[in-house]
């Protein structure tokens, strides 16, 4: 389905984009079915055929309104009121099949259509906390702060310079600045990752322009807005006389259709189970579905989600530090700051029930790390000393980790994750992250987890070292988003590895 929409429709920035059009889709075609067989059910609307039509209809109308909420950017409140308003609409058909014909008989019409009805409502009611809670449209310099939606006089619309006729002259003279009216507005909004970003939005919708990097305040978002408002419309353009070298690609930029060394085999095991696994070209296995489906369909759709995500999916890069999000041995959450010579510079010192609480938590240690009073240095029962960071309710939100012979090491420690927690990266859960972990045997792993927790892949065997792992992630990256897909009873491409990426998959190259 994202493969179809992006060939037939446009390039989506979500998959959620995706899932919301054809639910939107489905849900009209629903209709369109329901109506039908409502009308072929004369002159008997209370047979079976017309309670499926009313039925399909009424589901219709929800699938129609859920769709565009699915495809908008809602923040977690308003997606789980739209849910749960599908949820109690989605009951009063199922009550609806129950009652049916008799419900105005027996009196259950008036409170089945008031429950349908209420649970429309909240479909609605979650949608239009778009403007409230998710997306904030930001207004030009010296325009009223409180206008939602803004046009933006201060950006022009650069249209190609007619060319002149022969005959005709040549104006030499330089046109006066004169603001054209705007046809884009920038919008400032709160991403999935916690992060904020801007973007220029033409009125059809199209994104022209966007910030291509996250900030971790509302404010320095706005600030790198106006530096863009500032600057843009007085910035030279370069005209270069000579090709220009093309970057390299990213060592994980996946291959173009045609290109992939890996393929997806989707295969039944022993217990009658399918799964897929990722077969390179070399024969080794890159990577498998941790987990069995009931039916082969299940199982292709599995793959085509992995292939819709995978491509964008981050992982964490330590350069020279990051923020770790992982969960440990009890199943609770936690954080720790690493650097990359492997060493563990803080931690949070507790576990937490969900990983956005451990991620709310390495926002704080980077909000109190520099405040003087939020840190405490202390001699424990050992005779040795260590430091941790309060919050402002008395909370411990994180520690060094390890005591130190002297107060100073205490000290210098705390220098330390001042000079790098500011700057240090963590990973992005949007739409789908690599987790890279180490398990009971000391290997390292690595899972592609969505962002509603759920594990899409696996590495499906352990590596030595980290840099195994990562050149594990890697390989998927390159090869899952445009692989071939081979079903029972087909083979597998195999071939000796004389390219590229000869050798890969096979644990620490």
């Amino acid at each position: 389905m994202v493969r179809w929409y992006r060939n037939r429709i446009a390039q989506p920035t979500t998959n959620d984009e995706v899932y919301g059009y054809w639910l939107f889709v489905f849900g009209i075609l629903l209709g369109i079915l329901g109506i039908l067989l409502y009308l072929t059910s004369y002159p008997d609307p209370g047979s079976i055929t017309g309670e499926g039509g009313i039925a399909l209809a009424a589901i219709s109308l929800v699938l129609v309104m859920i769709g565009p909420v699915v495809r908008l950017p809602l923040r977690r409140t308003a997606t789980l009121v739209s849910y749960a308003g599908a949820f109690v609409a989605l009951l009063a058909v199922v009550w609806f099949l129950l009652e049916y014909p008799g419900w105005r008989d027996s009196g259950m019409a008036s409170p089945i259509i008031t429950l349908y009805a209420f649970g429309l409502v909240l479909i609605a009611v979650g949608a239009a906390l778009v403007p409230v809670i998710s997306t904030r449209v930001v207004p030009p310099e010296g325009e009223a702060p409180d206008e939602e939606v803004v046009d933006e006089t201060g950006i022009e619309d650069l249209e190609p310079e007619p060319v002149p006729a022969d005959d005709e002259p040549v104006d030499e003279e330089p046109v006066a600045d004169q603001p054209q009216e705007s046809k884009a507005r920038f919008e400032l909004y709160e991403d999935r990752g916690g992060k904020w970003r801007w973007r220029l939005r033409h009125r059809n919708g199209n994104i022209i322009a966007s910030g291509g990097q996250g900030y971790s305040s509302r404010q320095k978002a706005r600030q790198g807005l106006q530096s863009v408002q500032k600057n843009a419309s007085g910035a030279e353009l370069i005209q270069q006389e000579k090709e220009v070298e093309e970057p390299e690609e990213p060592a994980d930029a996946p291959y173009p259709p045609g290109e992939s060394q890996g393929t997806f085999d989707v295969y039944e095991d022993a217990a009658g189970e399918y799964r897929w696994r990722l077969v390179h070209r070399n024969g080794n296995i890159i990577a498998d579905s941790g987990e069995g489906y009931t039916d082969q369909d299940e199982a292709e759709d599995a793959v085509e989600r992995v292939q819709g995500y995978v491509g964008e999916a981050d992982y964490l890069r330590i350069d020279p530090t990051a923020f770790e999000v992982y969960r440990d041995a009890a199943d609770e959450w936690r954080w720790r700051l690493l650097h990359r010579n492997g060493e563990i510079l803080a931690d949070c010192g507790e576990g937490y029930s969900e990983r956005t609480s451990a991620q709310d938590g390495i926002e704080s240690v980077r909000r109190l790390i520099d405040e003087e009073d939020a840190v405490e240095i202390f001699e424990d029962a050992a005779g040795e000393y260590r430091w941790r960071l309060v919050a402002e309710n008395d909370e411990i939100v994180a520690d060094g980790g390890q005591g130190f012979a002297s107060e100073r090491g205490a000290r210098d420690s705390v220098k330390r994750v001042r000079q790098y927690a500011p700057e240090a990266s963590a990973l992005d859960y949007s739409d789908a992250a690599f987790e890279l972990y180490e398990d009971n045997a000391g290997e390292y792993r690595w899972r592609l987890r969505h962002e509603n927790g759920n594990i899409m892949g696996d590495s499906g065997e352990g590596y030595a070292s980290r840099t195994g792992a990562i050149n594990g992630i890697q390989s998927v990256k390159r090869n899952a988003p445009n692989g071939e897909v081979a079903l029972p009873g087909e083979a597998v491409d195999l071939a000796e590895g004389d390219g590229p990426d000869a050798g890969e998959g096979t644990g620490d190259e």
